[in-house]
C-alpha cells in the first residue's frame, strides 16, 4: 500500500469537506505541492475538495502560477462552508509553525519537508526534512503510484523544486534531483521561462530598493530591514543579499503590527540557518527551518522598541557567529 493509498483510505471517512492547506503565504513550492495533491486525490475519487490559504499572496510568480495553472486555491476567508466538521491536509507546513493559521478544521494529515515538529496527532504524515522541496515529495507520490502527472502539474512541480532549492544548489537532496529530471521531460519548459520572467513586480522592486538601503554588512554577515512585507518577499530579499560576494549569512527582518518576522539565509557549513534563527528567538518567539534557510517570529509584546530590535538582532547574530564559526 502506497502513501497515497493510505491517505485516500483515511479521507474517504471525512464527515464533510476536505481542505488542502499550505502555509499562509504560499510560495511556488507550496502552490505546486497543493495542486499536485489536489490532482492525485481527485483522481482517487475524493470529492468536496478545495485548497485554502490564510494571507494575501503578493509575490508576482506565485500569483502568475495561480493563473497559469488554474490552481483551485482560495483565501480561507472566502471558504464560507469551512468549519469544525471539515478535515484539513497540511502541505508544506505543520501544526505549530508560525507561518500557518489554525483554521477551524481537524488537521488529519501533514505532508512536509521542514523540520519535524513532533507528534501532532495526525492520522497520516509524510514529513521528510531531508528533502529540499515539498514538490519533490508529491512528485514521488505520482511515480510511486505509476501515475504520470499532466503537463501543467509536472510543470508546476518542476518549478516548485527549481525555486525551493535555488536551481538545485540549496538543500537539494537525491529525491529533489531525481524528481527534477523525471519531471523535466514531462513539463512545458516555455511555461517555466515565462514564470522566470515574472518573478518580481514593480511594487516588489520598490520594496527591495528601500530595503537594500538598510543593508549592513559585517564581514560575512549581512542584515536588512524591510517594511511590513509578506514572507515570500522577505526571503527573496535575503536571497539577493546572500549572493553578494563575501556574504555567507543574512538576517532579514520585517516589522509588522503583530511582531517581528525573521528570515535567515546561510551558505556557511558551520552556521546553520535553523540553529541561528532559534537562537535569535530563544525565550521570546518561535523559529525553525532548514540548514540553508529558516524563518522565525517574535511577538510585538516581547520587543516593543524598534531601535533596540536592530541592536538586539545584530548583537545576537554576531555572538552566535563567533561562537560557531571559530
Amino acid at each position: 500500500m502506497t502513501k497515497l493509498d493510505k491517505l485516500v483510505d483515511i479521507l474517504k471517512d471525512a464527515p464533510d469537506e476536505i481542505f488542502i492547506q499550505p502555509h499562509n503565504v504560499p510560495d511556488p513550492d507550496a502552490i505546486a505541492s497543493s495542486l499536485g495533491l489536489y490532482y492525485l486525490l481527485s483522481q482517487r475519487g475524493i470529492q468536496k475538495l478545495a485548497i485554502v490559504y490564510d494571507e494575501e499572496i503578493e509575490k508576482a510568480n506565485s500569483l502568475h502560477m495561480l493563473e497559469m495553472f488554474n490552481v483551485p486555491m482560495i483565501p480561507a476567508a472566502e471558504a464560507h462552508t469551512l468549519g469544525s466538521e471539515d478535515w484539513a491536509v497540511l502541505v508544506d507546513a505543520q501544526k505549530g509553525n508560525a507561518n500557518i493559521t489554525d483554521l477551524p478544521t481537524e488537521e488529519v494529515a501533514a505532508i512536509d519537508h521542514h523540520e519535524y515538529k513532533g507528534n501532532m496527532g495526525y492520522r497520516f504524515e509524510d514529513i521528510r526534512p531531508e528533502a529540499g522541496s515539498c514538490s519533490a515529495i508529491i512528485a514521488d507520490w505520482f511515480f510511486e503510484n505509476n501515475m504520470e502527472p499532466p503537463r501543467v502539474v509536472a510543470t508546476a512541480l518542476l518549478y516548485g523544486i527549481f525555486m525551493d532549492t535555488d536551481n538545485l544548489t540549496r538543500g537539494a537532496s537525491d529525491l529533489d534531483i531525481n524528481m527534477f529530471y523525471r519531471l523535466y521531460s514531462l513539463a512545458d519548459i516555455d511555461m517555466i521561462v515565462d514564470l522566470k520572467g515574472n518573478e518580481i513586480s514593480i511594487k516588489d522592486l520598490e520594496l527591495y530598493a528601500d530595503a537594500f538601503k538598510t543593508v549592513e554588512i559585517y564581514d560575512e554577515l549581512g542584515f536588512l530591514r524591510l517594511k511590513s512585507v509578506n514572507d515570500s518577499l522577505l526571503g527573496a530579499a535575503g536571497d539577493i543579499v546572500v549572493s553578494v560576494a563575501g556574504v555567507e549569512i543574512v538576517v532579514a527582518y520585517a516589522v509588522r503590527e503583530s511582531g517581528i518576522k525573521l528570515s535567515v539565509r546561510s551558505t556557511c557549513n558551520k552556521v546553520k540557518a535553523n540553529d541561528l534563527v532559534r537562537y535569535l528567538v530563544e525565550g521570546c518567539g518561535v523559529g525553525g527551518g532548514h540548514d540553508n534557510m529558516a524563518g522565525g517570529f517574535i511577538p510585538k509584546e516581547k520587543l516593543s522598541n524598534s531601535r533596540l530590535l536592530d541592536t538586539f538582532l545584530k548583537h545576537r547574530t554576531i555572538a552566535f557567529y563567533e561562537n560557531h564559526h571559530g
